[in-house]
């Protein structure tokens, strides 16, 4: 059997957060708090006594989507198979393993709310699932995002039972196989469990979140690496005049400034740049303060999200009410994770600009073309810049805003759409490529502190070379570098979590620390 970490989720009435969700990637131990229990129980004998009293609940008494003008199946488990077999046609590639993990999490939050009536067994199957590397292999295609991420979260419920494919310690197999491998049984269902489980934004929540998380870091090694840059050319940081970025009227601009500042701290300009450096260099603290906004209003939605109850109907005990509605429709996140796509790829665009200066000769203070030691012989990060290039053009194509494209489907009962789940996917997509831009620049950086005499000159930007240099060796004769690339990307979110607290991994939303 596939055992737990030592890192413990304990699911109370705190709501997770971007960074938290990453941890679900490998076994976690999730717990749930007695009032959470109780809550659950208490949903879900509402739902029971409401069914008994012969009330109309959407899914438990009717069908689905725009057959709900027709009854369901009388059986409560049949009634459960009914909804997950129809859903289930995903297609195209399995989602990565970490967003699968995240979207289990965080349905199991939101139903551990009691909003939900799902029986306290199912949700514990959730958590059992985490405890071990079982995971669901569910197609990246099928979702609009509106009445949830039916298709996706079906087929997370049909591994679950056994239905379908799943993956244990990264091996995709039978999900029945998969799970007596991970020690598990088959997920038995009944009620209202089913609709439940489908019923959510999980996956759009999840991925936005994942993205969120990714993107805050790389929002750091964008500063940190844009003050090295200026450090290694010799230039002066009177860009970051306090009074001069107070008087743009961006408060965001000027803690980029205030960051850039504390990387350049004790650095020695050469004296020699132009009066005013290229907006790579110059325009920093205005480029990444707009990031910094809209990436902090993004964050803002999607923590909302985790926070929240995505299904329907929701039940609510102390007041005697179903109520019908659509707290499953994901244009919160969808709005939000268009954003962060737009962000990642300005920011993208950023490190390319910077990749480019660093190795132009005619800009770079007299480094070597392509920062090769003997060019013509060697060719220093000649294929790297055309990776990058390659990247950032994919990343521009990429960012179209997915939550525009509304199409009606679904016989017109889903009329208007939101679209967030590929809104969301986009988004940690662009944040994983925006991570491989720099670890490109990284690489740069790092093979031109070693060219330039003397190196670095501000403290803080030496240690960061120090940190690269110990993963990525000079580059004297041409070789692979595509290794360093990654390398060097570990490396740089690294560093900024341990510069800046937050950044890093959270091992539980409710307090606890591993």
């Amino acid at each position: 059997m596939v055992t737990a970490s030592v890192v413990d989720f304990t699911i109370s009435s705190e709501p997770l957060t971007p960074t938290a969700i990453e941890r679900a990637a490998r076994p976690v131990s999730v717990g749930m708090s007695d009032d959470v229990t109780r809550g659950v129980e208490a949903g879900r004998d509402f739902v029971e006594k409401c069914l008994t009293e012969d009330r109309s609940v959407y899914g438990s008494t009717t069908g689905f989507g725009p057959l709900v003008v027709f009854g369901g199946r009388a059986d409560a488990e049949d009634q459960c198979d009914n909804v997950l077999q129809h859903l289930t046609a995903g297609q195209g590639p399995d989602l990565p393993v970490d967003v699968v993990r995240a979207t289990v999490l965080v349905r199991a939050w939101s139903l551990s709310r009691g909003r939900s009536g799902v029986s306290p067994a199912t949700l514990r199957a959730l958590c059992d699932m985490l405890a071990t590397s079982f995971t669901p292999a569910v197609p990246a295609l099928g979702s609009v995002g509106a009445s949830g991420d039916l298709v996706p979260l079906a087929h997370v419920v049909q591994a679950l039972r056994g239905v379908g494919h799943a993956y244990v310690d990264g091996v995709r197999m039978p999900a029945r196989e998969a799970l007596a491998k991970a020690g598990l049984e088959p997920l038995a269902l009944g009620g209202r469990d089913a609709l439940s489980l489908v019923n959510g934004t999980s996956v759009t929540t999840a991925a936005a979140g994942l993205a969120v998380a990714s993107l805050r870091r790389s929002h750091e090694v964008s500063i940190a690496m844009s003050a090295l840059l200026t450090d290694l050319l010799g230039a002066a940081p009177a860009f970051l005049s306090p009074s001069l970025l107070a008087a743009f009227g961006h408060p965001e601009t000027v803690v980029v400034g205030e960051r850039l500042s504390y990387w350049l701290a004790g650095t020695a300009p050469t004296g020699l740049r132009a009066l005013q450096e290229p907006y790579s260099v110059r325009c920093v603290p205005q480029l990444l303060g707009a990031a910094r906004s809209g990436m902090e209003w993004a964050e803002q939605v999607v923590r909302r999200d985790l926070a929240g109850v995505s299904d329907n109907p929701l039940f609510f005990a102390e007041e005697d009410l179903v109520a019908h509605g659509g707290n499953f429709f994901g244009q919160p996140s969808a709005f939000a994770s268009d954003m962060l796509s737009m962000t990642a790829t300005q920011t993208g665009n950023l490190a390319e600009r910077q990749l480019d200066l660093i190795i132009d000769p005619h800009r770079n203070e007299g480094l070597p073309a392509m920062l090769s030691p003997k060019a013509g012989e060697q060719h220093g990060v000649q294929g790297l810049q055309v990776v990058a290039t390659s990247v950032v053009v994919a990343m521009r194509r990429a960012c179209v805003p997915a939550s525009v494209q509304s199409i009606p489907t679904n016989l017109h009962n889903q009329d208007v759409v939101p679209f967030g789940t590929q809104a969301a996917l986009t988004a940690l997509d662009q944040a994983r490529s925006l991570r491989l831009l720099h670890g490109c620049l990284g690489v740069a950086l790092r093979q031109a502190a070693h060219l330039r005499p003397g190196g670095a000159t501000a403290p803080r930007c030496v240690e960061l070379v120090e940190a690269l240099a110990e993963v990525v060796e000079p580059i004297e004769r041409d070789r692979p570098l595509d290794v360093d690339i990654r390398a060097a990307a570990d490396v740089l979110d690294r560093f900024v979590e341990w510069h800046v607290p937050g950044l890093a991994h959270e091992a539980t939303s409710s307090g606890d620390r591993s």
